[in-house]
């Protein structure tokens, strides 16, 4: 549950920013390709730091390792609130990459070794819910106090709220925070032993699909709402909550259905594989619905489009977990959300420079679409199975196509 809450609060504190575009790009004078380096800055460091955390839930106390960075994400999140320049705001959210960069390699070093499979579904199902409920808050309630407070009291409380957190998750781990994983004492593969791995890199490629519409519709979703379709800030916080509340329920759904399928002997490659290619290919057709319809049926494909983004969130780690098993789940996870969150690092950027070349959000709409297909080829062909791998036997020979089991 502390886990499922800490995932919620990072979510939170990286989409404030968005949540707040609107209002910072006209009092702070910024243009879009400004605004798009803001949102993409903290994944500049967030990408990069998954390595390092990887390594640290491998290496130290997990439980320790979370704590330290929650500090520092929270802190820097208080501290967007005070500044005023470009310049100061783009370190923060660079700070800001740096203390989130823990979250999954932690929880997922954890679910692998304290989760059994046939209850993985509903504990990943747990944690993509708290993704998905971190927009759904952050976008509605952030959205209520930007517009009756205005955005620096938005970063300032929510940020104080998520320390908050470090008291329960301190005081319930305290006995097991000098512990370190048996896994780092006997030894596991390394980060290059599992870069060699076609699975991983198929894993990490169709990530970094997964994500790229994701982060669109996390970074820009705000904003094209009210510039381009005339929204006023508490209907876009409505509407905007809608999408991650319907992202929530897809991804609590997923988890109990895999948990059932499990356990009836359907394998894991066939669970998972199914679920990413539906769940890219139906946002893909959701994101089409959203520039191409009128205003009633778009509202619809982006709530659709939040329902299919959340089949395919509670998968990424569960499918890393089994893949990677508990003596590699850090690192697997660390460099899987490295590959995974480069779609952070470009694709905000590329957006705010596609609509200020463009005017409008038309190429940048194409471009996602684009990578939801990519996304289908990568977990249906590049990975050959999705099942535990034996880290024992030499790596995978040379991409090939290979069938997809049904």
């Amino acid at each position: 549950m502390l886990l499922a809450l800490a995932i919620f609060i990072n979510y939170v504190d990286r989409g404030n920013l968005a949540t707040a575009a609107p209002v910072i790009k006209n009092e702070l004078q910024l243009s879009a390709t400004q605004l798009g380096i803001l949102l993409s800055a903290f994944y500049w460091t967030y990408a990069v730091s998954q390595l390092g955390a990887g390594w640290l839930a491998e290496r130290f106390s997990v439980y320790r390792v979370i704590a330290l960075g929650f500090a520092v994400w929270s802190i820097a999140t208080m501290l967007t609130g005070v500044v005023s320049g470009f310049a100061a705001l783009l370190c923060l959210r660079l700070l800001l990459g740096v203390g989130e960069s823990v979250a999954f390699p932690c929880s997922s070093k954890l679910l692998a070794e304290h989760v059994t499979m046939d209850r993985r579904g509903r504990a990943n199902g747990a944690i993509a819910v708290g993704l998905a409920l971190g927009p759904a808050f952050g976008t509605y309630v952030g959205g209520l106090i930007l517009a009756r407070f205005g955005w620096r009291p938005l970063f300032l409380s929510l940020g104080a709220l998520s320390l908050v957190w470090l008291w329960p998750w301190l005081r319930g781990t305290s006995h097991r925070m000098p512990e370190t994983h048996a896994t780092a004492r006997v030894g596991g593969p390394s980060f290059f032993d599992i870069i060699r791995r076609r699975e991983a890199l198929g894993a990490g490629l169709g990530h970094f699909c997964c994500n790229y519409v994701f982060y669109f519709v996390l970074s820009w979703l705000p904003l094209y709402l009210v510039q381009e379709r005339g929204f006023t800030i508490a209907r876009m916080a409505a509407l905007g909550g809608g999408v991650y509340l319907m992202q929530g329920v897809g991804a609590w759904a997923t988890g109990w259905v895999h948990d059932r399928a499990n356990r009836r002997g359907i394998t894991p490659n066939r669970m998972y594989k199914t679920t990413f290619v539906v769940s890219l290919l139906v946002s893909g057709a959701g994101l089409v619905g959203v520039v191409l319809a009128g205003p009633l049926v778009s509202a619809a494909c982006l709530l659709v489009t939040g329902l299919s983004v959340g089949l395919g969130s509670s998968s990424l780690y569960a499918s890393a977990q089994t893949l990677a098993g508990p003596s590699a789940a850090g690192r697997w996870v660390g460099f899987q959300n490295f590959v995974g969150n480069l779609a952070g690092v470009g694709g905000p950027a590329i957006t705010g420079f596609l609509v200020d070349r463009s005017g409008h959000f038309y190429t940048a709409f194409a471009l996602a679409i684009a990578m939801a297909l990519i996304g289908v080829l990568s977990w249906s062909i590049i990975i050959p199975s999705i099942e535990p791998l034996d880290w024992a036997r030499a790596p995978t020979g040379p991409l090939v196509a290979v069938p997809v089991e049904t």
